[in-house]
């Protein structure tokens, strides 16, 4: 099961609502991130939960309210904790955070979550994906490198490549969504919350690739 769920990101005021920014912008739309008490920790900002707590937020928040019914339920299998980091080292170097809480509480690299922005789809799209290539993301890059295993889950946000070839990548990714972007970007979120927990609470996260493997929101 998973253990660790790494937000990367950039830290600092300037890269708030930036694409790169992706996965900590998720992290603020969940419903229930004002109960999450983040501390400054492993080069970063660090928290850890209860799986018990995890599943009567997503209850509380409405999450599990959906067509599928069931709440959702904490297995005996769960780890007695589960632990958030925002890397705060930059994205470039985010395996570095990463690292330490991993060798801090012997975590092993298969129960690792990565939540991070993608080139490749376009917004709107969300995947969750087993270990694979990494796709040019520096951040995917370090983790691999400190872990020394691309063997991780990874939880991608669409957020599409540049449509004006003057535009570079580097600066692509560090601009800001635009105020579409970030109503499309909404409505992608409250329809991830439910995976996120489902992930999170998962005996088997690989059952959820067969309809998050790659999954269009806006349809």
């Amino acid at each position: 099961m998973i253990e660790l769920v790494a937000f990367l990101g950039n830290y600092g005021r300037e890269y708030e609502k930036t694409r790169h920014n992706v996965a900590w912008y998720f992290e603020d739309s969940l419903p229930f991130a004002g109960k999450i008490n983040w501390q400054k920790k492993f080069k970063g900002q660090f928290a850890s939960i209860t799986p018990s707590e995890l599943a009567n937020w997503a209850c509380e928040s409405k999450i599990c309210s959906t067509k599928e019914g069931m709440p959702v339920k904490v297995p005996e299998e769960a780890p007695a904790h589960i632990y958030f980091l925002k890397p705060e080292t930059y994205m470039n170097l985010s395996g570095e955070s990463i690292i330490e809480v991993v060798n801090f509480y012997k975590l092993k690299p298969e129960n690792v979550l990565v939540i991070h922005d993608e080139l490749e789809m376009l917004p709107g799209f969300v995947s969750l994906k087993w270990s694979g290539g990494l796709g040019g993301h520096n951040g995917l890059r370090s983790t691999k490198a400190v872990l020394n295993t691309p063997d991780f889950w990874r939880l991608r946000f669409g957020i599409g490549r540049p449509s004006n070839d003057k535009i570079s990548v580097a600066d692509y990714v560090l601009g800001h969504f635009t105020n579409e972007e970030q109503e499309i970007m909404g409505n992608v979120f409250s329809q991830t919350n439910l995976l996120f927990v489902k992930a999170l609470l998962s005996k088997e996260p690989s059952n959820l690739i067969s309809a998050w493997g790659k999954k269009n929101l806006l349809v």
